[in-house]
């Protein structure tokens, strides 16, 4: 299969573009598409087969759920088979939005393979311009991973996919970097309090607002198919090809002369820049502006043939907490 990137203006979309990408996912194939977090891999979410095909492009296993995109709360309603008070609450402020939200599912609407078999969905209106002008001309929810082999590094920009995915996806919507570079938060609004089950580019603080009192799940058992009700979630994720290691500051210099020739560090305080490694990639100091960075930076590190990335470890405080959540998963 030949896979075409066709570039598209990121705020006005080109309706012949938009219209090409509907056939084709009507037709059963696969297109992937830009959003404010990272490009997603999308199927229309309906349709048993062309959802199958995600899998195979990722290398991704069945238990591992998918998140569904929608163009407004409406359709997100009707892929539910109860609407929470909490889902109504959070959606009403934060969509569209780097935030997911899992309900009840309506098993009429949503075939097994987006879930994993499991009584809930994982939905989102995305807040990006294509996206959400496929979505309308679709007429349909897109399930949409991120655009990248299973547990590798996730995609901000169209070349991040076009290498890892080349031939086996038919199109490629290139509308340039994205905006958040980190993926959604995913709250579970299936109880009487809402719970986090992944922290993303949403932050908790504005959660707590919008939802009053929030819980933190605890990490699942990847063994438990049943416990996976959001991808993100396994222990090994977002991950380079380098072995990526993380070092509190006093460690740094230790870390890095323990990382061999072929090293580089990633840290977000340029006084560390004396260590001279290979090479030193000072990111923003601020959670939004490193998060939009990481994944880039990961990406260029692999590309050059880096062995061993050190990352310095970012503050403890919630608002880095979907930083430090990815750099975990990222070493393993």
């Amino acid at each position: 299969m030949k896979t075409e990137v066709v570039r598209v203006d990121p705020l006005r979309p080109e309706p012949d573009v938009i219209a090409r990408a509907v056939r084709i996912l009507t037709a059963g194939g696969l297109v992937v598409l830009p959003t404010e977090t990272v490009y997603g891999l999308g199927a229309a979410a309906d349709d048993a087969a062309s959802v199958a095909r995600i899998f195979e492009a990722k290398g991704r296993p069945a238990y591992n759920p998918l998140i569904v995109h929608v163009a407004n709360v409406r359709a997100a309603r009707d892929l539910a088979s109860r609407w929470p008070e909490s889902a109504e609450r959070i959606t009403h402020h934060a969509w569209p939005g780097p935030l997911t939200v899992v309900v009840p599912r309506n098993r009429a609407k949503v075939p097994d393979v987006v879930t994993a078999g499991g009584d809930t969905v994982a939905l989102r209106m995305p807040d990006h311009p294509v996206a959400l002008a496929l979505l309308s001309a679709l007429g349909r929810p897109i399930a949409a991973p991120s655009a990248n082999r299973f547990q590798a590094l996730s995609p901000t920009t169209a070349a991040h996919v076009l290498k890892n995915l080349d031939g086996h996806v038919e199109l490629i919507l290139d509308a340039g970097p994205c905006d958040r570079g980190i993926e959604s938060t995913v709250v579970d609004c299936t109880g009487e309090v809402p719970v986090v089950l992944r922290h993303g580019a949403y932050s908790l603080a504005t959660l707590r607002r919008l939802a009053g009192g929030l819980q933190s799940a605890h990490e699942p058992n990847e063994n438990d198919a049943a416990a996976l009700r959001s991808p993100g979630l396994l222990r090994l994720h977002y991950a380079p090809n380098a072995r990526l290691v993380i070092a509190r500051p006093e460690t740094l210099a230790h870390a890095l002369r323990e990382a061999g020739e072929r090293r580089a560090l990633v840290t977000h305080r340029a006084s560390t820049a004396n260590f001279a490694p290979a090479e030193v990639c000072t990111l923003p100091s601020d959670p939004e502006g490193y998060g939009a960075a990481l994944y880039a930076t990961l990406h260029r590190l692999d590309d050059a043939g880096v062995h061993t990335i050190v990352v310095e470890a970012v503050p403890d405080d919630e608002a880095w907490s979907a930083i430090r959540d990815r750099l975990a998963r990222a070493s393993g």
